[in-house]
């Protein structure tokens, strides 16, 4: 049985809208399979992250959509714990990432009527109320890796990456072999940056 003293501790970042954080949250998902973690769910904003930068136009009218998401996470962790927090992304992500839904107005009610929340959550998705709780929630990953980085953001005993971007969610054997990478590369204190560019897009399976 996996006992507190055993897993290793996991803190993982996400935008719900980011398929490059949605694509590294499956893989914890598989090693979780494997090796015993204790993994805990923030929500992160790519609005946030991005709202004094000079981003193209395109990307600036993405950020309300992705906006009411992190909004509707960081409320419904307020209100009904942070146990809830997974499911919710899951909820959401199945239908942004797998069925490419654009459309919050779809996506939200769904999500909330398969987690059995009440409906009119749907409220905070346009709502300011929780904005202190979320920017709380970003701003404590961020600032364990820095500003030029994006989502998702992972921290594993306590040192802090951004990434693993993976593409696709790789399964069994290779997802544990990549964890232990990561594991290897976080007991380095000295170790900061490994990189290169992408040669594909979410691979989605």
């Amino acid at each position: 049985m996996t006992t507190e003293a055993s897993a290793t501790p996991v803190h993982f970042w996400f935008d719900p809208s980011c398929p490059w954080a949605w694509m590294t949250s499956r893989w914890v998902d598989e090693v979780s399979q494997h090796r015993e973690l204790d993994v805990n769910w923030h929500v992160m904003s790519l609005a946030v992250l991005n709202e004094d930068k000079d981003v193209d136009d395109a990307y600036r009218a993405f950020f309300p959509r992705a906006l009411r998401y992190t909004r509707l996470v960081a409320a419904v962790k307020e209100l009904e714990g942070a146990g809830v927090v997974k499911p919710l992304y899951d909820a959401l992500g199945a239908r942004i990432h797998l069925d490419g839904s654009k459309d919050p107005d779809a996506v939200i009610p769904e999500a909330l009527a398969e987690l059995g929340l009440p409906a009119e959550y749907l409220k905070y998705a346009d709502s300011d109320e929780f904005d202190e709780q979320m920017r709380a929630s970003h701003f404590d990953g961020i600032n364990r890796v820095g500003q030029d980085v994006g989502t998702p953001v992972i921290a594993v005993n306590d040192v802090a990456f951004f990434g693993p971007v993976i593409s696709p969610t790789p399964k069994g054997d290779q997802a544990v072999a990549l964890w232990d990478g990561v594991l290897a590369a976080a007991s380095y204190d000295g170790f900061f940056e490994l990189k290169r560019s992408r040669t594909r897009g979410p691979v989605f399976d």
